[in-house]
């Protein structure tokens, strides 16, 4: 007696619930802001040394270090709200009619 491998006859799975032709942004081009995550990478960098630097019990530079990671984060916050309000202004345009 041969075992099935619980698919179909033709030996294909099911298909997909979710296909990437329903998400796609209708001919519109991605937009991207390279400051964005030049800035989570700087937050990422400063909240590492602190980290470290309380590890080796530098307390004081720690300190400085996790004020400068706030500063950061909220820096590339503003950036993303920012480049969001820019940029949602010109999807409106577009939706409008008028051409780029």
């Amino acid at each position: 007696m041969e075992k099935s491998s619980g698919t179909a006859a033709g030996g294909s799975a099911p298909p997909s619930p979710f296909h990437m032709e329903d998400f796609q942004l209708e001919g519109k081009k991605p937009v991207k802001n390279p400051f964005v995550p030049i800035g989570a990478l700087v937050t990422a960098g400063v909240l590492t040394a602190g980290l470290i630097s309380f590890r080796y019990g530098n307390s004081q530079l720690g300190q400085k270090l996790m004020r400068a990671r706030v500063v950061a984060q909220g820096a590339t916050v503003a950036l993303m709200i920012c480049s969001a309000y820019y940029y949602g202004d010109q999807i409106k345009l577009f939706k409008k009619g008028s051409s780029p």
